[in-house]
């Protein structure tokens, strides 16, 4: 696991207090994943943009309960995490680090995460994993184009899932699209639901649009 270094100038906030500080060296050492989940409740309730470091630090623990557990709190914590998780995902070169990035800013559906997300569900497959991905950040735009306000965002993340249901070969990609247009609801939403009911040839995505289309 990647370290976040305290002492370093470069930090969130120079001084961490002592009490955070403590619960990031218990959780750096700790050995099972009970103790590692239960350090970063803890690091958590601090509620201070201290605690995203070593939060996203946890992302690349060996285990997926602790990554499951840092992601979640990250989640909880959108309003001091955001900004970092999108410049983390864009300096990071562990791709499971990048994944967990994804799986949060998905959950969190804030706007100011649709560049990053438009960016993943257009890449190419190149793994299974990215796959999912994918799949993942196409629900994280129906989450954005559903909640939004701004008429220029909701444009934006329909387009996007406009060309995931209309033209790559993955079916899943394809079936979150519908989910998340449908998601979104809107005219132009409907509308590239009813034009790819026409040209759909996948079965289960067939019937997921047409579900969307009369609910």
């Amino acid at each position: 696991m990647t370290q976040f270094d305290v002492s370093q100038p470069n930090c969130t906030s120079i001084q961490v207090s002592a009490i955070l500080e403590n619960l990031i060296s218990q959780l750096r050492s700790s050995v099972t994943p009970a103790e590692a989940i239960a350090s970063i409740a803890a690091i958590a309730t601090d509620r201070t943009p201290d605690a995203i470091p070593p939060l996203i630090e946890v992302l690349s623990h060996h285990h997926p309960s602790v990554r499951a557990a840092a992601t979640s709190h990250l989640v909880q914590l959108a309003s001091l995490s955001l900004e970092a998780l999108i410049s983390t995902y864009y300096t990071a070169t562990d791709q499971g680090v990048q994944a967990h990035i994804i799986q949060a800013l998905a959950q969190i559906g804030d706007s100011e995460a649709i560049a990053v997300l438009e960016e993943v569900v257009g890449v190419s497959v190149a793994n299974h994993c990215q796959g999912n991905v994918r799949r993942i950040a196409a629900r994280g735009l129906g989450k954005i184009g559903s909640t939004a306000i701004d008429t220029q965002t909701i444009h934006r993340a329909v387009d996007k899932l406009s060309w995931a249901l209309l033209s790559p070969e993955d079916w899943a990609l394809r079936y979150a699209a519908a989910l998340s247009l449908a998601e979104i609801g809107t005219p132009e939403a409907i509308a590239v639901l009813q034009q790819a009911l026409t040209q759909e040839s996948d079965h289960v995505v067939q019937s997921r649009i047409r579900r969307a289309l009369v609910e």
